[in-house]
């Protein structure tokens, strides 16, 4: 049996939405490994940021980076808030009162900018607010925001390039450069 009916017969099929997928998330890394930064959130970002057309990745992309950015500066601002009264950071009943407050805050900003970005905002407001250091809560945040960010620009940009119009246009030129024409 070879590769290509193990993978019919296992009803898989690579198609270019797998393709520019893994294209964006390994094109984040590889600038990451530059710069010497953890590519973790951008390729995080690309990954969600690929849609199968431009708009679906303006809407799931947009998602990511809108709840990472509404989650991110309103976490700083209730943890900075928690660090007044705990300022080694330790866990308090005051933390739930905080996120209470947060997610409604949060789902009430998302609803009025961009209502997809509740479950993201919510991950990185949790973070924030559960699992962050007190000396590195703020580099953490704009640090997310902008990993993220990055992250949904190359998809974008690649799903842009690489729309099925422009591939199917490749395709026909380079077949038809390929086939000999009859005079």
């Amino acid at each position: 049996m070879n590769l290509k009916s193990c993978f019919q017969s296992m009803n898989l099929h690579i198609g270019m939405r797998n393709i520019k997928t893994a294209f964006a998330a390994t094109l984040c890394a590889l600038l990451y490994l530059f710069f010497g930064r953890n590519p973790t959130f951008a390729c995080i970002g690309a990954v969600f940021g690929m849609g199968s057309d431009m708009e679906n990745s303006q809407l799931h992309g947009g998602n990511r980076l809108f709840g990472t950015a509404i989650g991110g500066f309103l976490g700083m601002a209730l943890f900075r808030f928690y660090i007044i009264f705990y300022p080694d950071g330790s866990t308090h009943p005051l933390i739930l009162v905080l996120l209470f407050v947060g997610v409604v805050i949060l789902i009430l900003i998302s609803q009025n900018v961009w209502p997809g970005a509740v479950q993201p905002g919510s991950v990185v407001l949790c973070i924030l607010l559960f699992n962050t250091p007190v000396a590195t809560y703020v580099s953490y945040s704009l640090n997310r925001i902008l990993d993220t960010g990055i992250g949904v620009v190359i998809a974008l940009a690649i799903n842009y390039v690489m729309s099925k119009e422009r591939v199917d246009k490749w395709r026909s030129s380079y077949r038809a450069k390929k086939t000999p024409h009859n005079k």
